[in-house]
């Protein structure tokens, strides 16, 4: 008999009955939404001018409090074993050092909502926890295809909103920032270098989806889709743009070579993707999808002119007198040098979650001597000052201290040490192609920052890595 709370009927305590299948379909949706959720808000904010990329984050809350719930749910029926525990562990310790950092801020208000139109505070890091442990928890090996297709959905959605950018030149807020380069690929992850973050995850899902899946025209599908995204990808004029593409090809190879798939076909996703984008870049120095006739790494521009400065105000504009904004090594190199002082600065606790720019401050005045009228008018009059570091380690320990740095390395190297394990153990295309997608998002976070868009899709993936995922047993037939 099912079991029932103060005689209520078994319907109204479907949580209580709930077997392991069917959670890992209902948790299945969850991961979805996770990847897909952002990326469809942020229609909104691209398609109508003047609307807020707050609006994005609400595409967050949705997913992340559905997958919360989901969270509790197995937390609750213990389907997250003791194999994984230490992540799950460790992950909550990066939370609860989180919110000393919280308090200890300058603005808690910042630190838990997140900057606005960022949006990535602590509350954000409860979200991806919630993703993380319903993710742990899944027990049905069909999800894991299930999260591999979506994430090569939200790729694809991207990239047509991208195509639109590139060759119309709509749907951008990243035209004509400098003389130096006319338009970026930002498709709906509101940076082109976070689109490049997203479509480097994509690139790998279906370059070794092309290589290891055993259905020709999932082959073929997982093929078309990695030449758009590695045309597409170039067009962020970014080095994460150059090293996605390179990554995802690595990790093809090295799938080839694990599984050894030696048929000349199946060797198609290494030189196709590498074919697209020649083509990105021959059409962009020919004039066609560009008026400048050359082909810029413009990194500089778009981080600091275009997104945190101008599309949002979250810091000030570079400062031509510190930084060749034109040299791509100059500007990682000056962004964490000063992210390194301030780490120094801040040990234990850091600035705060997203409060990296508030100890860079050097003015409260306008340039009339008044005061400055709102926070962001006040950040943007602070030249040389700049709100994310693109290396999340070195973000981590400056905005929530050295602590919080420690934990999410626990995590990390958990979870791959679990990832080669459950390779050993059970080298499907599947598992192997989730080892490369969260390799690859460990591997981008040295040249990448944590985003709403990107940040969602990686902790899907690491956490299903650690799944302990059964086959499904087909029906009887009666």
């Amino acid at each position: 008999m099912a079991k029932t709370i103060l005689k209520t009927s078994e319907k109204s305590n479907f949580i209580l009955n709930m077997t392991e299948e069917q959670y890992s379909k209902i948790a299945s949706l969850g991961l979805l939404s996770a990847c897909f959720a952002v990326s469809l808000f942020t229609i909104i904010p691209e398609a109508a001018e003047g609307v807020s990329y707050s609006v994005s984050a609400a595409g967050l809350a949705v997913s992340g409090v559905f997958c919360l719930i989901l969270a509790l749910i197995a937390l609750v029926k213990k389907y997250v074993s003791k194999s994984v525990l230490l992540p799950v562990i460790a992950f909550a310790a990066m939370l609860g050092w989180g919110t000393v950092s919280l308090i200890d801020s300058y603005d808690m208000n910042v630190g838990f909502y997140g900057f606005p139109q960022r949006s990535e505070g602590l509350m954000a890091l409860i979200f991806y926890f919630g993703i993380f442990v319903t993710a742990i928890s899944i027990k049905r090996e069909k999800a894991l295809k299930t999260l591999i297709s979506g994430i090569i959905g939200v790729g694809l959605l991207n990239s047509a909103v991208a195509l639109i950018q590139i060759f119309f030149h709509k749907l951008s807020h990243y035209t004509m920032i400098s003389l130096y380069f006319d338009f970026a690929a930002s498709g709906l992850s509101q940076s082109p270098i976070f689109l490049a973050m997203v479509l480097t995850l994509a690139l790998i899902a279906s370059n070794v989806t092309g290589v290891l899946d055993e259905n020709k025209n999932r082959r073929i599908f997982c093929i078309i889709s990695s030449c758009i995204f590695s045309f597409v990808i170039l067009y962020t004029f970014s080095v994460m743009g150059i090293c996605g593409i390179a990554l995802s090809i690595v990790s093809a190879a090295a799938a080839v070579f694990i599984k050894k798939k030696t048929s000349p076909l199946r060797l198609v996703p290494l030189i196709a993707p590498a074919a697209a984008g020649v083509l990105a870049v021959v059409l962009c120095v020919t004039g066609v999808t560009s008026i400048l006739n050359k082909y810029p790494i413009a990194d500089g521009y778009t981080l600091w002119t275009g997104d945190s400065f101008k599309r949002i105000s979250a810091s000030g504009n570079y400062n031509p007198k510190t930084v060749d904004i034109q040299k791509i090594d100059e500007v990682y190199s000056y962004i964490n040098r000063k992210t390194v002082n301030i780490i120094k600065e801040y040990p234990l606790t850091g600035t705060g979650p997203e409060q990296l720019v508030y100890p860079q401050v050097h003015t409260t005045r306008l340039a009339s001597g008044d005061e400055y009228a709102n926070m962001q008018e006040m950040l943007a009059i602070n030249t040389g000052t700049f709100d994310k570091t693109y290396n999340e380690y070195l973000y981590t320990a400056a905005t929530r201290g050295i602590p919080s740095l420690i934990a999410l390395l626990a995590i990390i190297i958990s979870v791959l040490w679990i990832g080669v394990k459950k390779l050993k153990k059970d080298g499907s295309a599947e598992n192997i192609c989730l080892f490369f997608i969260t390799l690859g998002g460990v591997l981008v976070f040295l040249i990448g920052c944590s985003n709403i868009t990107f940040s969602p899709i990686f902790w899907a993936s690491a956490g299903l890595l650690c799944a302990d995922a059964k086959k499904d047993i087909p029906k009887k037939v009666s």
